[in-house]
């Protein structure tokens, strides 16, 4: 009898491991799917017709070696600065309202820090708060050949001159663009933007644009311009023409939008060989004791975008940017520009220049100018891990050569991106040089004075 019961009970047990061995394995949850979505609202069925959204932020943490004689906001000097800054904070929305129509508005902040931006200027009660929100693009656009042709009007980023003068601000492959690579920024533009007409398209491989602008009436009246011999932007009525034409040898890039793409990151196999131009007649003005010349503001440039997927399955990629540029924007002219500079006082005042540093204080330099400059990338992105991050180690390199210095400059950066999704989600940390500059004792030349640096941690998310 025992024995039979035992025999019962073995078999019960054999027979239900057989059958909980047969049933179905508990439903695992799906993985939850984090790759980006464009947040995209259809206005017909089949989505030809749209409204979409984009929005991004980029914070910015930095160490400054500030140039030579470099005062704080109470007046003392001061040999580096550390700082918080929004270097971006934009939203830009789209509509295909027909399948010819376009129109795309785009607003934001620029260079938020504790000093800058703010209404009051400065400094002051109100510093770097509440900085006012302004339009960025403004424009409308109407496809006469699908592909070919497409004309547009507005407040515009149609540029010429380089890619990098028509670059995103979204997926830059360094940190930030060089700055230089915008030649009017900020003199007879809105960041970047001309008030005008431009025409678009594709021909086969060859990508144009072509822009017949406005340009901001900013600058000095002919009558007050010093006679000094350094032209400077005057205030001036003329039209200024711009275009910018690429050949893709490769993968075709679109160019439903002006931003140019800062790196694929392997998505595509990209090369592209471009050129492009920027004429503004008459708009700087360069006298002496003897003489007085309006000159023209011509910007040249050539380029080079290469990007080669090495294998896709492990998502390595090798980037590779060189751009020329050949400034002529009158006798001597010269720029010093610093982003999100926090101190550009100096001590002492000697009309805002000191022998120590004559492009004024915190990180200051001669960005534009009569002359050429060199500008090249080169990064590598990383086997990605099981989890889709990824780095990207990058390096990038400059050569100015100004008129007005008596001495050409070299200087560099190096960086490594930590793409957590992409560019929607990433880290970038950043290393770069720039020099400085100081007036000849007794004398009137410019020369070299050694160089700083700034090391800079961006976090940038868009959506």
């Amino acid at each position: 009898m025992k024995k039979n019961i035992l025999s019962l009970l073995l078999t019960w047990g054999l027979a239900g491991s057989a059958l909980f061995a047969q049933q179905p394995a508990a439903t695992e949850p799906k993985p939850i799917d984090h790759s980006y979505k464009p947040m995209t609202l259809k206005l017909n069925d089949d989505g030809s017709k749209y409204i979409r959204f984009i929005t991004w932020h980029q914070f910015w943490m930095s160490n400054t070696q500030n140039n030579p004689g470099t005062l704080d906001i109470n007046g003392k000097a001061v040999s580096s600065t550390m700082d918080f800054a929004l270097r971006r904070s934009r939203f830009l929305v789209m509509s295909q309202i027909s399948p010819r129509a376009l129109i795309l508005m785009h607003w934001g902040i620029n260079n938020q820090s504790f000093v800058n931006g703010g209404s009051a200027g400065t400094t002051g009660s109100n510093g770097g708060k509440k900085p006012q929100v302004y339009i960025h693009d403004a424009w409308t656009e109407y496809e006469l050949v699908k592909n070919v042709l497409s004309i547009g009007a507005g407040l515009h980023y149609w540029n010429g001159i380089s890619r990098m003068t028509n670059a995103s601000t979204l997926n830059f492959m360094a940190v930030d663009a060089p700055i230089f690579n915008w030649a009017t920024i900020e003199a007879t533009d809105q960041f970047a933007r001309q008030l005008g007409i431009y025409a678009k398209g594709q021909i086969g491989r060859f990508d144009y644009r072509f822009a017949l602008n406005k340009p901001f009436a900013n600058g000095a009246a002919p009558k007050d311009v010093a006679k000094n011999g350094v032209a400077v932007n005057v205030l001036n009525e003329k039209w200024a023409q711009a275009g910018y034409v690429k050949y893709m040898f490769w993968d075709k890039e679109s160019n439903k939008l002006p931003f140019e793409v800062g790196s694929h990151l392997g998505a595509k196999k990209v090369l592209n060989l471009g050129v492009g131009f920027y004429n503004h007649p008459e708009s700087s003005l360069h006298k002496t004791a003897s003489d007085s010349t309006f000159q023209n503001q011509t910007a040249l440039g050539a380029d080079v975008y290469m990007e080669y997927p090495i294998n896709k399955t492990k998502g390595t990629m090798l980037h590779l940017y060189g751009v020329y540029y050949n400034y002529d924007f009158g006798t001597n002219y010269l720029r010093n520009l610093g982003i999100l500079n926090t101190h550009a006082s100096v001590a002492p005042p000697g009309e805002g220049r000191t022998a120590d540093s004559w492009a004024g204080g915190g990180n200051l330099q001669p960005t534009i100018g009569t002359g050429s400059i060199i500008y090249t990338q080169l990064g590598f992105k990383l086997p990605q891990f099981k989890n889709g991050t990824s780095f990207m180690p990058y390096a990038t390199f400059t050569y100015k050569n100004f008129e007005r210095l008596a001495d050409p400059s070299t200087q560099m950066g190096l960086g490594l991106n930590y793409f957590v999704t992409g560019h929607n989600a990433k880290i970038t940390l950043e290393y770069q040089t720039r020099p400085v500059y100081k007036l000849q004792e007794g004398g009137t030349a410019i020369q070299r004075n050694g160089s700083k640096g700034q090391l800079i941690i961006q976090t940038a998310i868009f959506l």
